[in-house]
């Protein structure tokens, strides 16, 4: 049976269609819930920069209880991203590795359901062990949950079609002859600078509006019966009301993502569940009762 090779237009193309599909189906599921816009949300802390420490110190402890659970559940995050690179490799999309890895950052908060549930049980003195982390699937909030999820996916997808355009418009069509070739083209020309300084800038507005939408919505959905609507817009509020600790958080997150990638994604194997517990108890602090 004979085989065709997509050419990189048809794979951008392809992503943006996905992600358009996704953020409707999402969209509608939210918007079904616009009333709660009008409606009082759930009391929102003030947190400081030293509440972030805390919280981290909480996290690191949860990952110590578990410390076993959580490796066994946590290896498929390096799986995952070569997985994912060899895909690129696949296409001969060189240039989405980099993209790639930095998108575990916008998948994170729908990665880390299993890790808050963990964290749930352990603060309510609940025994609980790495199947208890698949819990998430029973509970009447998990068609919620996958809708959130799906979003996030369409936000990933969306800024894989976007990374591929900027290098279409810095670098052209061709694709690059290796990848150590393309590292080179990156860090010595002017079109590689021009990369870098729009892809960081690009990214960065994606890993806001993840930050904001998804940092409390997720744990929220698993703690309390609340629609799809009120976990959303309670994370956002939770992100305007503490904008500087959020931004910290965020940095946070990104720089153990882009140390625990070193070497061969391994390092995720501890960062992720490290940050996953430590995001449910940032979602204590920011939300009271």
């Amino acid at each position: 049976m004979a085989t065709t090779i997509r050419n990189p237009i048809e794979w951008v193309s392809d992503q943006f269609r996905l992600a358009g599909l996704a953020v409707e189906s999402a969209g509608r599921a939210i918007g079904e819930t616009q009333e709660d816009v009008r409606t009082p949300l759930l009391t929102i802390r003030r947190i400081t920069i030293t509440d972030l420490g805390e919280v981290l110190a909480r996290g690191l402890d949860d990952f110590r209880n578990f410390r076993t659970d959580v490796l066994f559940l946590c290896v498929i995050y390096p799986v995952l991203g070569l997985v994912l690179a060899r895909l690129a490799f696949g296409y001969g999309m060189v240039p989405l590795l980099f993209p790639l890895a930095s998108g575990f950052a916008l998948l994170g908060p729908f990665a880390g359901l299993g890790l808050y549930e963990m964290s749930r049980r352990r603060e309510l003195g609940v025994h609980s062990a790495w199947p208890d982390a698949f819990g998430v699937v029973g509970s009447p909030a998990f068609g919620k949950i996958a809708v959130l999820g799906l979003l996030l996916v369409a936000i990933f997808l969306l800024w894989l079609a976007v990374a591929q355009a900027i290098y279409f418009a810095t670098f052209g069509l061709k694709p690059p002859a290796s990848l150590m070739g393309f590292v080179g083209e990156v860090l010595t020309t002017g079109a590689g600078w021009a990369l870098i300084v729009v892809g960081v800038g690009v990214g960065f507005l994606f890993a806001v509006l993840v930050l904001a939408i998804g940092t409390v919505s997720f744990p929220l959905l698993i703690d309390r019966d609340v629609t799809l609507g009120r976990a959303v817009w309670t994370s956002v509020n939770a992100f305007a009301a503490n904008p500087v600790p959020m931004a910290l958080w965020g940095l946070i997150v990104a720089s153990g993502l882009v140390l625990g990638s070193i070497p061969l994604l391994l390092g995720l194997i501890v960062v992720m569940p490290v940050l996953g517990h430590a995001t449910w108890h940032l979602y204590r602090k920011l939300i009271a009762g």
